[in-house]
């Protein structure tokens, strides 16, 4: 059972907190999870402030932005994770903008204060055999025999060329051939990058391509959907997200998984970072530097599974 939320607030402001709490429900329709969560994250913040007495609404007002500061110090010292205190800094912002939109107190220092920035996670890299099994899959689940060869090629792409999603079905027909042994990309700022095509990256193409209902010309949209238009991505999202509950592969699988699958099995076969960094089209060799991090993880999961003094009692 739930403790009872409460607000370290005088009469001057819990009836305050109370109206908002009712906008929250009704004006913006959250849910009670939500309103309860929002609600115990503001009773903090009211604690953490000034813990000897109830705040008024005029202290409130006057808090500065070294305030705001010591209280995400002190959440942080409390080993509250990020991702809490970000939320707990939406509540109190939320309530500050509610107090300002009503003409009620206005305080600028709670805009300059930033939510706490949460680490990248990289989606969960496949090995070998998972990338194999997923595209080879991607050819059977689909509505007809086309969509599953286009499915394929176009996951094939990912996993060959380390290709963004949006990057492999921006492409067009002419923009590859069984003469193209590099494939000239525009990534994100429209920066330009080269990356090697592999055979089977072509053949896998042309077996779309021979049975396609569609006849396209030079110039338009290489992977098409049922009614001829570019493909969307949210269709291969969809199609990822089946096959991972057919291959019992990880719940967050993306086909952003497969480039990263593409560079972390690069590294593990050698490739220097410098080059999966051109190959990925990073302007940072940090952003890079990632990978090296699952790759660690990955070796020393390898290494106390095998070593002998890990057997021991």
């Amino acid at each position: 059972m739930k403790q009872e939320i409460k607000f370290n607030a005088d009469e001057t402001l819990l009836p305050l907190v109370k109206r908002w709490q009712d906008w929250l429900l009704h004006e913006r329709a959250y849910s009670a999870h939500t309103l309860d969560a929002y609600s115990r994250d503001l009773a903090i913040f009211l604690q953490k402030i000034n813990p000897k007495q109830k705040l008024s609404l005029n202290e409130l007002s006057a808090l500065e932005v070294h305030d705001f500061r010591r209280f995400l110090s002190m959440r942080a010292a409390q080993y509250i994770n990020k991702s809490s205190m970000g939320r707990e800094l939406s509540a109190i912002k939320s309530f500050f903008k509610w107090l300002s939109a009503n003409d009620i107190a206005k305080n600028s220092a709670i805009s300059v204060i930033s939510s706490p920035r949460k680490p990248k996670i990289l989606p969960k890299a496949l090995d070998e055999d998972e990338s194999f099994d997923l595209l080879e899959k991607s050819e059977k689940i689909a509505s007809s025999k086309w969509q599953g060869l286009r499915d394929k090629a176009i996951l094939t792409l990912l996993y060959g060329c380390g290709l963004r999603i949006s990057e492999a079905l921006s492409l067009n027909i002419g923009d590859i051939n069984a003469e193209s042994e590099f494939l000239r990309i525009k990534g994100k700022g429209n920066k330009e990058r080269i990356v090697p095509v592999l055979p089977i990256i072509w053949q896998n193409i042309a077996n779309y391509l021979a049975e396609s209902p569609y006849k396209l010309s030079v110039g338009e949209p290489l992977f098409v959907g049922a009614r001829g238009e570019r493909i969307s991505p949210r269709i291969i999202q969809r199609q990822v997200q089946k096959l991972r509950g057919v291959l019992g592969l990880s719940d967050n699988l993306t086909p952003h998984a497969l480039r990263h699958s593409f560079s972390t099995q690069l590294l593990a076969a050698g490739v220097d970072l410098r080059s999966i960094q051109e190959l990925l089209g990073h302007s940072s060799l940090v952003t890079t530097q990632r990978y090296t991090d699952v790759q660690t993880k990955t070796m020393q999961k390898e290494y106390r599974k095998a070593h002998p003094l890990e057997k021991q009692d």
